[in-house]
C-alpha cells in the first residue's frame, strides 16, 4: 500500500514543476501578454478588491474554463501557448491550480507567489470589486457558471450525467 501524502506534500510536488512569479515579475509578464487568473472567493474579491484586467473563475471550474476541448471553455483562457498566472489569496491553492493547468498542456502556467496579498503589499494596482472592470468580469462569468453543476463539471458532460 502506498503511503498517503499530506497537503504539504501535494503543495511541494505542485511547486516543483512551477516557475513561480513574485508580484513585480507577474506584473511584467502581464505587460508582455500573460493573463492573470483570479481564483479567490467572491467574498475575498469584494473585501479586498481586484487586479485590473484579471479574469475571475471560481476555483472549482478553472480546469473546465481553460481546457480548449471543454464545452464550458472560456476563449480568453484556453490558448495553451499563452502564459496563465493563477492568483489566490496567499499563493497556496494557486500553486495546486497552476500544476493542474500544466497537466492540461499549459506549459507556461504558473502562480503568483504570495497571492493577492503579496500583490497588494507590493503596491501594484487594485480596484474595488464594484468597479466597471469587475462588473464586466462577473457578468461574463455568471452566464458560464449557470452551465456548471455543483461539482464543477459542465452540465451535459459525460462525467456529470447519470447512466
Amino acid at each position: 500500500m502506498v503511503s498517503p501524502l499530506t497537503a504539504d506534500d501535494l503543495l511541494a510536488e505542485a511547486r516543483r514543476g512551477l516557475e513561480r512569479l513574485g508580484p513585480v515579475e507577474a506584473a511584467a509578464a502581464i505587460s508582455s501578454g500573460a493573463l492573470l487568473v483570479d481564483v479567490r472567493s467572491e467574498l475575498q474579491r469584494e473585501g479586498d478588491g481586484v487586479v485590473p484586467g484579471s479574469v475571475f473563475f471560481p476555483r472549482n471550474v478553472l480546469e473546465w474554463r481553460c481546457d480548449p476541448d471543454s464545452p464550458a471553455r472560456d476563449e480568453r483562457v484556453c490558448d495553451r501557448a499563452r502564459q496563465l498566472i493563477v492568483m489566490c489569496d496567499e499563493g497556496y491553492q494557486s500553486s495546486l491550480a497552476a500544476a493542474n493547468l500544466r497537466r492540461l498542456g499549459f506549459e507556461r502556467a504558473t502562480d503568483l507567489a504570495g497571492g493577492f496579498q503579496a500583490w497588494r503589499a507590493a503596491r501594484l494596482p487594485v480596484v474595488p470589486s464594484s468597479s466597471p472592470t469587475s462588473a464586466v468580469t462577473r457578468r461574463s462569468m455568471s452566464s458560464r457558471v449557470a452551465r456548471t453543476s455543483s461539482r464543477g463539471r459542465p452540465f451535459g458532460s459525460s462525467s456529470s450525467q447519470s447512466t
